[in-house]
């Protein structure tokens, strides 16, 4: 192409259209409502639930200067004790370096020792400390009254089949991965 027709191209694609006057102040319906409510993809509304949920709890676990994720790991080792920091970081749903990061947090806080495997002494085996438990505890307080806001109007079976459905998707979508 020449080069001044190649120029003439490229300042017509620059060149700005006039502003639509339709779209002046349009702004987005609010969670709940349009394709953020019942209209919505099902993963988008997952993604919006999941984001106000961690941000609700943020919120939540500040006064005790633990993150959601912190949060999270604790639980794990609560309910499976002896866990690796991989396996920690794939229950907890965590990529390994932030898990790393959180377990020396933890452990310089006192609130995680680790053991060495007793047959693989390498891998080093991660359990909750007294103080470490004590601190879930009060975390729990204030995750569950978070949860009571999740379940507020909602039966006994609405919530369990809430999630069994909300476990089956993760059980059948994490094989396809």
């Amino acid at each position: 192409m020449p080069k001044s027709r190649k120029s003439a191209a490229a300042k017509k694609s620059r060149k700005k259209s006039a502003p639509d006057p339709a779209l002046a102040g349009v702004r987005p319906p609010a969670p709940g409502h349009g394709k953020r409510g019942e209209k919505g993809h099902l993963g988008y509304l997952l993604r919006q639930a999941q984001a106000a949920t961690r941000l609700t709890l943020e919120r939540a676990l500040a006064e005790l200067g633990v993150t959601p994720p912190q949060f999270a790991v604790m639980t794990m080792l609560r309910a499976y004790p002896g866990l690796s920091g991989a396996d920690v970081a794939r229950v907890a749903l965590l990529t390994p370096q932030t898990v790393g990061v959180i377990i020396r947090n933890l452990e310089r806080d006192g609130a995680i020792r680790k053991t060495p495997h007793p047959v693989h002494g390498r891998v080093l085996q991660w359990t909750l400390t007294r103080r470490g438990s004590a601190l879930l505890d009060k975390c729990r307080r204030h995750v569950n009254a978070v949860e009571r806001r999740l379940t507020a109007g909602l039966g006994a079976k609405a919530e369990l089949t809430i999630r069994r459905w909300l476990s089956k998707i993760a059980a059948e979508l994490s094989q396809d991965g």
